[in-house]
Order: structure tokens, then sequence, then C-alpha cells
């Protein structure tokens, strides 16, 4: 029998073939999570921007309340993001190559936006902040100009530590590491009154490693509490927390040392804000998608979704993108509850819809660059001989 010698090239072009396949037949109802979960984010951001929550200085309202209590089924996002991630992660291959892949697409959006808008005429960070501006364009994730996509970053690169240490570890270890991660940085903070220096609300890597952790562990030993009630767990987090918040507020009109407390409800490492991102979780692991053009779909927008965020949250825009789109489909400004919803579904479905024309957009014209140019490079070579230290 004839032996041929293959090419290491050719062997990795397989590779690549074979985990686009992979990545191509991911589980498409946990792709409809990651899709809603970014919903959840554009919609978090929506009211914060129109001044739709609770404030203990505002007079309460209906738009309050309903924001408030929206507010409370969507900041499991965050989380659920991380926790898909550590729950999938843990069993796959770390790639260098897939971290520069992810680092040029946030820095892609720090410096394309900012042409875009010049192009425009709207003015910029660069032209206000001067020098500093411009360096938020460079150095995106040096100085956090998206503080998710920072962390989120950082948490990749630490993955296959964390993924060993896992895979590694006795159950009852991992419990033991887990148990006091969580008391840490979410069970006292979250029945504290008193905020801490060392605590950042969740915005920040420390947090994401313990949710990517909590992940891998349910991911190797499961949970059968949470994969039947998974829903009824997420519901009642999310009433659990936004009656926290109301009760919080009440009692703040009175007693100003409750001011801050009235806020914990709201912060990504609350205990009920884990909780109901956990059983949302658990709650699409019971969704099933027939396999066909709608699970490809499903596949190729959760790929696409994470564009939404660089979009409007990159810091040329994030100040001006509501004042722009309300501007056009509210122009008198009417107020209530009905104006409240039809800015709500507008602003979300135009953002939405915008920030995934524009990642299909750079991500073509990323692949374009990829197949024409960056294979023919020494540069292709190398980030391939990094993969294979780690497959």
């Amino acid at each position: 029998m004839r032996v041929t010698a293959l090419n290491p090239a050719d062997v990795d072009d397989r590779k690549e073939k074979a985990d686009s396949v992979a990545e191509h037949k991911r589980m498409a109802n946990y792709e409809l999570l990651r899709i809603v979960a970014m919903v959840m984010v554009v919609v978090m951001h929506f009211l914060a921007q129109s001044d739709s929550l609770l404030e203990i200085d505002m007079p309460i309202s209906g738009v309050r309340i309903l924001g408030s209590l929206v507010e409370a089924f969507c900041l499991v996002a965050v989380n659920v993001y991380v926790f898909i991630s550590g729950y999938f992660g843990v069993k796959g291959v770390f790639r260098p190559g897939k971290a520069v892949a992810l680092f040029l697409q946030i820095w892609s959006y720090g410096v394309a936006v900012p042409v875009v808008l010049t192009l425009l005429g709207v003015p910029n960070a660069a032209s206000s902040m001067g020098v500093y501006g411009l360096i938020q364009y460079i150095f995106p994730i040096e100085t956090e100009h998206y503080w998710f996509a920072t962390s989120y970053f950082f948490l990749y690169l630490l993955s296959p530590v964390l993924n060993m240490a896992a895979k590694n570890l006795s159950k009852r270890q991992m419990q033991i590491i887990l148990g006091g991660l969580l008391i840490l940085l979410c069970g006292i903070k979250s029945i504290s009154p008193f905020a801490f220096a060392f605590d950042r609300y969740g915005y920040d890597l420390p947090w994401f490693i313990c949710v990517y952790l909590s992940a891998a562990y349910l991911s190797l030993y499961g949970w059968d509490f949470m994969e039947k009630r998974g829903w009824l767990v997420y519901i009642g987090s999310a009433l659990a927390g936004f009656s926290v918040n109301g009760a919080m507020w009440a009692i703040s009109q009175r007693w100003d040392s409750f001011r801050y407390y009235f806020t914990v409800p709201f912060h990504y490492n609350y205990i009920f804000c884990l909780t109901g991102a956990i059983g949302l979780f658990y709650g699409f692991s019971r969704i099933s998608i027939k396999e066909g053009k709608f699970a490809d779909g499903v596949r190729r927008l959760g790929g696409l979704c994470f564009g939404v965020y660089l979009l409007h949250e990159h810091i040329d825009l994030r100040q001006i993108w509501y004042g722009w789109i309300t501007g056009a489909i509210n122009p008198a400004g009417g107020k209530g509850l009905l104006f409240f919803l039809w800015e709500l579904l507008g602003c979300t479905a135009i953002l939405f819809v915008s920030g995934i024309l524009a990642e299909w957009i750079r991500s073509s014209l990323s692949g374009i660059l990829w197949n024409r140019v960056i294979k023919k490079t020494k540069l292709y070579v190398w980030l391939k001989g990094l993969d294979r230290d780690f497959a």
C-alpha cells in the first residue's frame, strides 16, 4: 500500500475545516439562548439610556416599575454568556488562533467606528479627548474600552488553566473551591448593607472566573434540580430580585442607609442574578430545535451576536444612539407607557439588526482577508503551530 506524505499545511487546512464543521454544528438551542441574551443586553442599555428604572430620588411611575421589572428578567444576560462559555469550554480545546481572532474582532470595531463617523462628520472621542481618545481605539482591551470584552478576552486566555483545574480536581475539591468563591464574591455581598472596596458588582474578571468554573462544574457533574426546574428558577429569581429592589426603594424613602442595598439586586454577582442565569440556561436545555435551515440560521445569527455589543457600546456611540433612534421613531418626544414600549421595541430591533449587519460585513471582509492573504503568509503557519500545541 502506498503511503503519501502530507504537507503540514494540508493537515492544518483539513483540521480547520473539521473545526468549522464542529462550530457549525453547535447546539442550536444554546445559540438561540445566545441571541436572546444579546437582545437582553440591548434592552438593559436602552433602559439605562431612557431613564426608565426606579430611582430613589425620582417619583415612582408605571414606566419605571415596568422598566425595573424588565431589567430584572434581562439582568442574567451577562452571566448567561459566561456560563455558556464555561459549560462547553471545559470539554473543548483552547485555540490561540481563536484568541487572536477575538482580539482582532474587538480591535476592528474600536478602529473602524471612528473612521466611519469621521467620514460622516460626526464628532468622536479623538476629537474631544485628544490622545487618550485615540488610545482607546487602538488599545480597546488595555483601556477597557468595552469592560465586558476586556474581561471576556482574558477569561478565554485563562480558559485552558481553568479547564485543566476543573477536570483534574475531584468533585469534592471543586465543591470546596466553588463554595469559597461564591461566598466571597456573591454570598456575603448579596446580604451586606455596606459596599466592599473589592466588589466591582460582577463587572470584572474574578466574577467571570467564578461563573465559568461554576458552569464547568455543572457540565461535568450536572444538577438534577436545575435540569427539571430551570424555567421556574429563572422566573422566581427575576421576580425575587425585582421584589427586593422595589422593597428597598420604599424603605430608602425613609432611611438613607438603605440607598446602597437598593442597587444590589441589579448587580451581576447578586445571588438571584446568578441563579436566574443558571435557571435560564437549563430552561433552554429543554428546548429542541429540529435540524434544518432554521437551526442553521440560528447558529449563524448566534455567531454574529457579539458584533451587536461591540457596535452599540463603542465609546463614540454608547451615549448618542438613543437620541438618534428615538428622534427618528418618536420625533414628538411623546411620554407614557405606550411610547416607552414603542421606543423599547424600536431601539432594540434597530440596534440588533444594525449590529448583526455590521458583524456580517466585518466577518465577510475578514474571511476574504484570511483566505486570500493571511493563509499565504508565515503568520498563518505560526498561528496553526500554536493551535497544534494545544490540540
